[in-house]
């Protein structure tokens, strides 16, 4: 049994955005077997969202106190379907625990070569930019916004941004979904510090590199810039912890989960998954 396996989330509510596959539907599974009450959302009707939704609720039916499992669809790039998502999981869960920014646009959505081509800026649509801009940072703002008033009134909460390698960032032919995900970490940095003194922490987390999900083009050429793929699951490892009791307290931080041992006891695995922290970014 891993650590995250023996952490208990009973009685505890989140919502994850973009749950219905990869590293959010990944995630979901972890936090229900671990007992919590979860909503997912996606952005259309779909047999993925469906899926997901079946598996959790199969999950939960098996679990002590029957975990509560919802859907909802909703357009991350819209302020209103953003708002009406936050407050559909209030009044579903008569609470809010943990929201989850993990959707996202990926590279796909400028070409389905960018993994073996880089992608010139100038070659992108202006359309294809603002989608994947509007959903990775105003969409976790939308959301975040709505949420975070509920939490500062009961005094706690957690946002948990889900971002990228900080090379993938600036790497050549990934713009702008790198620079979306360094905007979503500047974003999490100044919401952290806006927070402190309510009892509503902001983190980071990541995979740590490439991982086997649709942001992947298929084919022979399936494989990320360095030339590996990590398993969606690896995302199961911190999940857990930070959307817990053992995390309170903790804000500002950036977990990977490519280097969280989840066979140690905590608060090791999470300290050695922490990025060193610096007064000043880096960014040239």
């Amino acid at each position: 049994m891993t650590v995250a396996n023996s952490i208990s989330l009973r009685g505890r509510s989140i919502l994850i955005t973009g749950g219905s596959r990869g590293l959010g539907s990944e995630m979901a599974q972890a936090l229900v077997e671990a007992g919590a009450d979860v909503m997912i959302s996606g952005r259309r009707h779909s047999s993925a969202l469906s899926n997901t939704y079946n598996k959790l609720k199969k999950i939960a039916k098996g679990l002590e106190g029957k975990p509560k499992i919802y859907k909802c669809v909703a357009n991350l790039t819209d302020n209103h379907a953003c708002e009406t998502l936050v407050l559909n999981a209030i009044k579903s869960f008569g609470k809010l625990d943990v929201l989850i920014n993990n959707a996202g646009l990926g590279m796909r959505q400028v070409s389905e070569k960018f993994n073996i081509e880089p992608t010139r800026f100038w070659d992108t649509e202006p359309e294809d930019w603002c989608s994947i801009m509007d959903t990775n940072v105003n969409g976790a703002f939308f959301t975040t916004r709505i949420a975070a008033k509920h939490m500062v009134n009961r005094g706690c909460g957690k946002i948990i941004n889900i971002s990228t390698s900080t090379q993938t960032m600036v790497r050549k032919g990934y713009a702008p979904y790198g620079p979306s995900k360094a905007a979503l970490e500047a974003t999490s940095r100044i919401w952290a510090q806006d927070l402190q003194n309510t009892g509503v922490t902001v983190n980071v987390y990541l995979p740590g590199g490439a991982s086997d999900t649709d942001f992947i083009p298929g084919g022979v050429n399936r494989r990320g810039a360095d030339g590996n793929l990590l398993p969606a699951s690896i995302m199961r490892r911190g999940a857990v912890w930070l959307s817990s009791a053992l995390s309170d307290g903790v804000t500002g931080g950036r977990f990977i989960a490519r280097a969280w041992d989840d066979t140690v006891a905590s608060p090791v695995a999470p300290a050695e998954a922490r990025s060193k922290s610096c007064e000043a970014p880096v960014i040239m």
